[in-house]
């Protein structure tokens, strides 16, 4: 799975090219179709009967258990009301006396031990926040039984980072080899009998399977297992962003035993060639970006694995076609409500229409981004008319009006051209996206954007240091920062921080001033909403390609044969990040609610750390220059 709430437009891409070129094409969430199997009355039946083969239950198992009548009578009410289709449920599970509880609902009652007994959730939801508390309470209620799945189904369950050990940066294929060959459980038969209905309803000759992330492969692996099993004479070809990123000196042939072919960067050159060679149009030596595995005259396809690149221009992205959701049912979605994160709520509450501004990334500069892959590297606009035309035909399509637009950073020029074009038209959209913090974004600028559907935006403020900054090529400043996101925010619209620690040669001190910046940019109301990732180092970007450019050493890596991507590495600073890490997220979750504003800085972390140089006032500082 990649969201409960959405699909993942790679298909819709795809199924929108491959029919403009006149191919008959369909599309299937088989992720969305696993949890609605799963979390249904006769899923959970399913468990059950699982559960009582196990002798030791562990407590969450147990809880289960004890409350299963009422996870059965609640469960298919529960989903119909995260699909919008059943909103007056809302009151009922707002009393806490209609959901079973689990674990989960634990944080709840640490609320209200912060809140003295009184309302543990008004700070978030308020009096009148019935929809949303509900839908906090029942995504809290599919935690619970994703619990369970994981604790007596599979122990790799999860929502969303599936099995993700198996192939994430894995060197060789043996963990997932031998996954696939055992018995297996409720969660793979479910998935293979999902499998097999589409198959029988579409009757392909052709099944392309994406894989965005290390968390879609072993399923996809079972997908196509599950095919081969019905049908060998099915072709299957494996893509997406995982391949993309991790697979790119694969030299596994077992892999083949699964998929006849494997593509890289965009889908669809190498599906046009592909397409052609099965037609007898093309010679297997001219296609494009794809592996095979080479034949071999008493064995057929049993050699060793051949990477063949024809050279040929990508399909420009103004002919690539408007993406679909035909097929796909996207009044199935669930609008779940996890975090409280403002931000994050987007990401998992409502279904949006994923589309981009733009191919690739304009700045392509960061040090710690994979700029040397095709999908950040190879920059492409579009007009504008074409993409507001692509917008009113996905709007006609779907009747909804949300955009998500998945660029790595969309382009300021592109934004601007885009908005004056949706208000020209009179087109109501609301959307949200990822951007640079670049002093392009002039409150002018932000208030168009404003005007035209944006409600919130998403930027990398990363290590929050000018020294940093800068050996990051991030090319913004501190406080261009703050004089950019204040201006979002003076025009009502939301804005993130993405942040970052663990950057080479990041010190202690480097620490504890990031954290004072982002305590200042949030008293001063420039940001609203933000996170702390850990900085990790990927063999395509240029901390991967360099290493000594950033005063470090790269941890030498095992022979590969599968999957590649991060890699360690040795800083000289030798500053214990895990530990800094906790005390940064404490202090960012305070923040976003209007906690702890006015505490030392230090307050924040376990450990004993010095005090912060930067002055109390820069970012109110920072507000006032031009």
């Amino acid at each position: 799975m990649t969201q409960l709430n959405t699909p993942y437009p790679s298909t819709a891409y795809l199924t929108g090219f491959l029919r403009s070129r006149g191919v008959d094409a369909v599309q299937e969430d088989l992720a969305l179709a696993l949890v609605l199997k799963l979390l249904s009355s006769t899923g959970l039946q399913s468990v059950f009967g699982q559960i009582e083969t196990i002798s030791n239950p562990s407590p969450v198992v147990s809880n289960f258990c004890e409350q299963y009548d009422k996870y059965v009578a609640t469960i298919d009410r529960v989903i119909a009301f995260l699909q919008g289709g059943d909103p007056t449920l809302a009151h009922r599970i707002i009393s806490r006396m209609f959901l079973p509880e689990g674990a989960r609902f634990d944080t709840l009652d640490a609320y209200e031990d912060e809140d003295d007994g009184g309302d543990p959730l008004g700070w978030a939801f308020g009096a009148l926040g019935v929809q949303d508390r509900a839908r906090h309470y029942a995504t809290l209620y599919l935690s619970d039984l994703a619990d369970v799945l994981r604790e007596a189904v599979d122990p790799r369950f999860e929502f969303v980072r599936y099995a993700e050990s198996l192939a994430a940066s894995q060197p060789t294929f043996d963990p997932l080899a031998e996954a696939l060959i055992a018995p297996m459980n409720l969660v793979d038969t479910t998935l293979r009998d999902l499998t097999l209905a589409a198959i029988s309803r579409h009757q392909p000759n052709v099944v392309l399977v994406s894989v965005p992330f290390p968390g879609n492969v072993y399923a996809a692996f079972r997908i196509a297992q599950a095919i081969k099993s019905k049908d060998a004479g099915i072709i299957t070809i494996l893509g997406g962003g995982f391949v993309n990123t991790e697979l790119r000196e694969m030299t596994e042939p077992r892999v083949f035993d699964y998929f006849d072919y494997i593509t890289l960067d965009d889908g669809e050159r190498p599906l046009v060639a592909l397409l052609e060679h099965f037609r007898g149009e093309r010679p297997r030596h001219q296609l494009v970006r794809t592996f095979v595995r080479e034949e071999n005259s008493t064995t057929s396809y049993s050699g060793a694995v051949q990477y063949i690149n024809h050279q040929e221009p990508d399909v420009p992205f103004a002919e690539v076609g408007t993406p679909t959701w035909d097929g796909l049912p996207i009044d199935q979605y669930l609008s779940t409500l996890d975090m409280l994160n403002p931000m994050h709520r987007l990401w998992s509450d409502g279904r949006w229409n994923k589309l981009t501004v733009a191919h690739g990334c304009y700045w392509k500069k960061c040090s710690f981004c994979d700029v040397t892959l095709d999908y950040i590297g190879r920059y492409d606009g579009v007009a504008a008319s074409t993409l507001v035309d692509r917008i009113e035909s996905i709007i006609q399509e779907t009747g909804q009006t949300g955009f998500h637009f998945v660029d790595e950073a969309a382009p300021p020029k592109a934004l601007k051209a885009m908005a004056k074009e949706l208000l020209r038209r009179n087109v109501t959209v609301s959307w949200w996206g990822n951007i640079r913090f670049e002093k392009s974004f002039t409150p002018e600028l932000c208030e168009l954007l404003a005007d035209s559907g944006c409600i919130a935006i998403s930027g990398g403020l990363e290590v929050a240091s000018d020294r940093l900054l800068k050996l990051m090529k991030k090319g913004v400043s501190v406080d261009q920062v703050a004089r950019v996101t204040r201006a979002f925010t003076d025009v009502g619209i939301l804005v993130h921080a993405y942040l970052m620690y663990g950057f080479p040669t990041q010190t202690v001190q480097d620490t504890v001033d990031a954290l004072e910046y982002v305590r200042q940019l949030f008293e001063e109301g420039c940001i609203q909403s933000g996170f702390f990732h850990r900085f990790t180092c990927t063999v395509h970007s240029p901390v991967g390609k360099k290493p000594e450019e950033y005063s470090i050493e790269l941890a030498p890596l095992p022979a590969v044969s599968f999957a590649k991507n991060d890699i360690d590495f040795i800083d000289p600073t030798g500053v214990n990040h895990d530990s800094l890490g906790v005390g940064l997220n404490k202090a960012l979750y305070n923040f976003m609610h209007g906690v702890g504003l006015d505490d030392d800085i230090r307050s924040w972390f376990e450990d004993r750390v010095p005090r912060s140089i930067v002055k109390r006032d820069f970012i109110a500082q920072a507000l006032c220059k031009k």
